[in-house]
């Protein structure tokens, strides 16, 4: 059978990379292995660990094939897999911060990020700093002589803010910080982090390459220079993840392409219909003209996700209550990714830079698979339910 050799489109990618079924017998999918002790030949390779599999924690053939695969969609010189996105946050943070380090971490970023940081980080010492999503190459007055990182996370959770990840990597490589980014929103498919000078990609697998709502996983992707410590990192904690999500990850990263692409136009269609639609004061999309940063998506980005979110115009929590509780298709469920349509409450209270929007409360929304006839209907009936 014929192998990647890098002409092949993404679609042919995401249905072949990771695995060679000449290796298991011809067998399309690899095995799912539970493994923790794996045996050695004689006491010589077992001292020097000089095979390729020692322990489950390190590694097994379902994890290789998974993170191969992710390897080849970010460019990366290796992956880890982590029990969920979480898990994928926190580990490369825990792997390259230390105690008396200055971190520097988007305003607008997943809150489980934030509490992360606020709680855990500070308690062992490290010092924490919030920035303003816009600040672009900016950055570089923020950067203190032992800033070791900074963490983006772009589009920004809840209100999609664009950062100007170049600009602000070229100020962190040259403080001598390592750059993260949470791309969950994107995935590698609409954006390569590494080819923008990220150090450290980070996904929650959860996400769209499971895409059922029924597995939780994180990968953390590094470049050549950030390899090795993100993997000891990764080995220190014993943050591994379990074979069969593993496996059902995999399994989902193979359509992930031709989901992520009609979650694309349907949440689009369905974002350029809200903004003319009364009770909306704002759509926050990326890639609407209307977007404040719409240009510097066009610039980075080669697509756009199924995760938005609308401002009300007025109403308060009443009202955002009376909009969740009205609909009938979408979910009220956290998370996003998966087939299904899903709404949430947007809190900002925490932020202490970036500004929330002021013209009323903010809804996010996950467009799923679902008809866009149907969804819009749905849509209609929040809207007049917050109305009245």
């Amino acid at each position: 059978m014929a192998r990647n050799d890098g002409t092949w489109g993404i679609n042919t990618r995401l249905a072949h990379d990771g695995n060679d079924p000449s290796d298991y017998f011809g067998f399309v999918n690899p095995p799912v292995v539970h493994a923790s002790t794996v045996l050695y030949p004689n006491a010589a390779t077992m001292a020097g660990r000089s095979q390729k599999y020692t322990y489950g924690t390190r590694g097994t053939p379902t994890t290789d094939a998974l993170a191969t695969a992710i390897d080849s969609l970010e460019g990366s010189a290796g992956t880890i897999v982590v029990p969920s996105g979480l898990a994928a946050v926190t580990v490369p943070l825990l792997a390259f911060a230390a105690a008396g380090d200055h971190v520097l971490i988007v305003d607008s970023v997943y809150h489980p990020t934030r509490h992360f940081a606020d709680t855990m980080l500070k308690r062992l010492g490290v010092e924490v700093e919030y920035y303003d999503p816009h600040v672009g190459a900016g950055i570089s007055k923020l950067i203190k002589a032992n800033t070791s990182i900074v963490f983006t996370e772009s589009p920004a959770s809840n209100t999609f803010e664009v950062q100007d990840i170049p600009a602000i990597a070229k100020a962190a490589k040259a403080a001598g910080a390592v750059v993260m980014m949470d791309n969950t929103w994107a995935t590698p498919l609409y954006l390569k982090p590494l080819d923008y000078g990220v150090d450290v990609s980070i996904h929650a697998a959860t996400k769209y390459p499971g895409g059922h709502s029924d597995v939780l996983l994180g990968t953390v992707s590094a470049n050549e220079t950030c390899w090795e410590r993100l993997h000891e990192g990764f080995v220190t904690l014993g943050c591994c993840a379990g074979p069969d999500d593993v496996y059902q990850v995999l399994r989902g990263l193979r359509t992930m392409g031709v989901r992520l692409e009609h979650h694309r136009k349907s949440a689009l269609e369905i974002a350029t219909w809200l903004e003319a639609q009364p009770g909306v004061a704002r759509v926050l999309h990326p890639a609407l003209p209307s977007h404040p940063d719409h240009a510097l998506w066009r610039r980075d980005f080669s697509g756009s996700s199924g995760v938005f979110s609308i401002v009300l115009a007025g109403g308060g929590q009443k009202g955002q209550h009376a909009f969740l509780d009205a609909l009938t298709i979408f979910g009220l469920g956290y998370s996003w990714g998966g087939y299904e349509s899903l709404a949430v409450p947007v809190f900002l209270g925490d932020r202490v830079v970036a500004k929330a929007p002021e013209e009323g409360p903010v809804i996010r929304l996950q467009i799923g698979l679902e008809d866009v006839a149907d969804l819009k209907a749905d849509l209609l009936r929040g809207l007049a339910a917050a109305s009245a």
